[in-house]
């Protein structure tokens, strides 16, 4: 532990602000790993003086960074993901340290980063706009894209550094800088991507500020962010409630908004499924990061036909799930973030419990590790429970069974979120209709892979009170642009569209 703190010069009290130098002033925040809840650092905050001067220099460093060419914006973050490479050991270590999320995830978040940046370098040659036809002889309409200014990044605490460079990396190439608020529960990882990225910056003769940072409340520092007429977007990663906050402050000013909120996922498990797949992916995405991912399985679906057998081999795998530190090789589950977040989890059950479901496995605490472990919940539930339609953020998975695939989607679409969703089937009818326009609402629809675990390359985001929202791959990039459409006129007269006519006055 001290030596991974060490390596960051975390191993001291750190400001939580940063615009080319590091600035504090505020509260001091203290900083526990939930593996042993022993004090790690103190993180100063950053106080709306402190706040105002990091925003005016990202606004600076945005003057400069956008007059870069694109392509050595892109090579720039290459530069960054390589750096990435040589501190992938360390930074996971960190992680998982903060966090609590077992070594392996940890070193796969920061995989995450090295993979978007290497995404981030080559679409920095490939973003464009297009040549429309004009009505009008001799003119051209060309549609271009801008940088949008400084992109303002709040992410949450379960992925505290994949999240942000998802953002910084995209509206990097694109001509932004960024303002980074993280989680107050994992400001260390934070501290430590802002460094890397300032030495790389520094060593390309850039203004440092073009990843700022800024740690705080979210009543306090968050609220600045979004209410803050300077910052055209803001990407938003947290809970539903969060989200509407959020959502009504940017609106309120006509800012733009990324918004990735809940997710309820469901997996489908038909008659035709390899078992044996569906049960190693259903295992991974409820017990994960200990059920703290966006994407993780939080229902499953069961043909009635195979329920039993499947339920028989699921809560075998559950009853040897490996639970420990998550720096032990073979570990299945860290701890939770928090106490709060048992806390939250051991209510859920209390209150599936008092609606009619039944646990199977789980949901105890592990005292004897420490005061955030858990073992994971296998709850057997109808699915028109209150609780099975609410995402408790914790490893609690409900079982219910279905007889048709057409009962199986309308399970699946009957919930509020909708962001992953995952069929197990070998009958091509069932996959067709799973993934077309009658099948699941979700942003990310599956087939024989799980809903967790999404890969950088396409669109990441969900609808309805997911917040329809999409970061990464794809044609996200356009979200951190200004669209302009641009009309040429090299004919030497003026020709007006749609047939009018114009003359000044006579004798003019």
């Amino acid at each position: 532990m001290k030596d991974v703190l060490k390596h960051f010069n975390l191993n001291q009290k750190r400001l939580g602000g940063f615009n080319g130098t590091w600035l504090g002033g505020g509260k001091p925040l203290t900083v526990t790993s939930p593996m042993n809840d022993k004090i790690l650092a103190e993180v100063e905050t950053v106080t709306s003086e402190s706040y105002e001067k990091i925003v005016k220099a990202a606004h600076q460093a945005f003057s400069t960074w956008r007059a870069i060419s694109a392509p050595q914006r892109g090579e720039i973050v290459r530069q960054l993901g390589a750096m990435l490479r040589l501190e992938k050991e360390p930074l996971g270590r960190l992680v998982s340290l903060e966090m609590g999320k077992p070594l392996q995830e940890g070193l796969g978040e920061v995989q995450e980063m090295i993979d978007i940046c290497d995404y981030a370098l080559g679409l920095s040659r490939m973003f464009s706009g297009k040549v429309l036809p004009s009505e009008r002889a001799r003119h051209r309409i060309m549609e271009q894209w801008h940088p949008l200014g400084v992109i303002g990044v709040i992410s949450a605490f379960n992925f505290p550094v994949a999240v942000w460079s998802w953002n910084a990396a995209i509206a990097m190439i694109c001509g932004n800088t960024i303002l980074w608020k993280p989680s107050s529960k994992t400001p260390l990882t934070a501290i430590a991507c802002t460094q890397i990225a300032a030495g790389v910056l520094e060593q390309n003769k850039c203004d440092p500020a073009v990843c700022s940072l800024v740690i705080g409340r979210g009543a306090e520092i968050g609220d600045a962010v979004n209410t803050d007429s300077r910052i055209p977007l803001v990407s938003y990663t947290g809970s539903v409630k969060g989200g509407r906050h959020v959502g009504t402050l940017v609106q309120q000013r006509f800012g733009k908004l990324i918004l990735e909120l809940g997710g309820n996922n469901a997996v489908i498990i038909s008659q035709h499924a390899d078992l044996d797949l569906a049960l190693k992916s259903v295992y991974f995405g409820a017990v994960g990061t200990s059920g703290q991912r966006c994407t993780s399985t939080r229902r499953a679906i069961i043909h009635e036909s195979v329920y039993d057998t499947f339920m028989r081999r699921l809560a075998q795998v559950y009853e040897q799930a490996v639970i420990g530190d998550p720096f032990t090789s073979g570990i299945h589950l860290g701890p939770m973030v928090d106490e709060g977040a048992v806390e939250t989890m051991m209510s859920a059950i209390a209150k599936i419990r008092e609606q009619g479901g039944k646990v199977r496995y789980g949901g105890d605490r592990l005292k004897n590790l420490g005061k955030c472990y858990v073992t994971p919940c296998l709850v057997e539930a109808k699915p028109d429970l209150p609780m099975v339609k609410e995402e408790t953020f914790a490893p609690i998975l409900y079982c219910m069974k279905y007889k048709t695939i057409d009962e199986a989607v309308s399970l699946q679409n009957d919930v509020p979120q909708g962001l992953s969703s995952a069929i197990f089937t070998k009958d091509m009818q069932e996959a067709e209709l799973f993934v077309s326009s009658t099948g699941s609402d979700c942003g990310l629809a599956n087939v024989n892979t799980g809903t967790s675990g999404a890969e950088i390359g396409g669109a990441f985001g969900g609808e309805k009170e997911t917040g329809g929202g999409r970061e990464s791959g794809s044609d996200s990039w356009k979200a951190y642009m200004r669209r302009q459409t641009s009309v040429i006129n090299y004919s030497g007269d003026l020709a007006l569209a749609q047939g009018i006519q114009f003359s000044l006055p006579s004798g003019k």
